[in-house]
């Protein structure tokens, strides 16, 4: 890599945020990648979610020029982009928010950024995120309703190809510039007025939907989600959760229920969240 840059520049426009738990094995290619991302990437802050090797972590970190923060604790990963956004230059006007397991291609940053500043109605921009494979990784959804969420959840282990399960996975067209309800948190350039006007990630998400409420949120709002595939990132994994996936799936459905109970919260609507929430447990159980 390049010499190192300077934690806070003066006046930096831009600035990139990850969050890393156990990431030693992803995070050098991330940092790595940048450098090219885009002409002046500003500060990149890499904020820990209590690693067992953060001293590793923070050896990789500053060697690339960039700044660790540990939280010594887990705070789950919107709270850890809340925190890392609160300590950067009131001159950031935008924030890439990215998982580690990304790999950043060259220009995506400037991609995503001219999209950004060419209507002043955008909320946030995601890029084409790609598998190792090549194949894409579905980042750009509608946000998910009631009526879907219950038929995905009583029918997805049943009856997979059920009509509920279809509009849930449902991406869109991956090869034009569109709006969308909700863009992966996995890579997500944010407007920072945006962001902190909206209170920035609802920290009762400790990990998944997170994203999906914040961009239902920025929606809500009058603003918009853009998809912009003339970005493009490498996704490599979801590195941090394979070693606790029955955990995980609990908590992906916890949050499932979390997000939609809010979205509907009327007293009206309390059978269908009971359902809801039963037919999110057993799949949570059966899965």
């Amino acid at each position: 890599m390049s010499a190192a840059r300077e934690p806070f520049p003066d006046g930096p426009t831009t600035a990139i945020v990850t969050v890393s738990y156990n990431s030693g094995d992803v995070l050098p290619g991330f940092l790595a990648s940048t450098e090219a991302a885009g002409a002046a990437p500003g500060p990149v802050i890499v904020v820990d979610n209590d690693s067992s090797d953060a001293p590793t972590l923070r050896g990789i970190t500053e060697a690339a020029g960039a700044v660790f923060v540990e939280l010594g604790e887990n705070r789950g990963y919107g709270a850890a982009v809340n925190h890392a956004v609160r300590t950067l230059p009131t001159s950031v006007r935008w924030v890439l928010v990215s998982n580690p397991d990304v790999v950043l291609k060259p220009g995506s940053l400037d991609a995503l950024l001219r999209t950004g500043e060419s209507a002043r109605d955008i909320g946030a921009v995601g890029p084409l995120i790609l598998e190792p494979d090549g194949s894409v990784y579905p980042s750009a959804r509608a946000v998910p309703s009631l009526r879907t969420g219950i038929g995905h959840a009583l029918f997805a282990n049943i009856w997979p190809d059920n009509p509920w399960s279809r509009r849930y996975h449902r991406d869109g067209d991956h090869s034009q510039r569109r709006d969308a309800g909700w863009l992966s948190g996995a890579c997500l350039l944010i407007r920072r007025d945006v962001f902190d006007g909206l209170g920035g990630f609802d920290e009762r998400f400790f990990m998944y939907f997170e994203d999906v409420d914040l961009g239902w949120r920025i929606g809500s709002s009058g603003l918009r989600n853009v998809f912009e595939p003339a970005a493009a990132v490498m996704h490599t994994g979801a590195h941090s959760t394979q070693a606790h996936s029955s955990r995980m799936r609990r908590a992906h459905h916890a949050s499932a229920y979390r997000f939609l109970a809010r979205k509907y919260p009327g007293p009206w609507l309390m059978p269908l969240r009971a359902v809801l929430r039963i037919g999110l447990a057993l799949r949570a159980r059966m899965h």
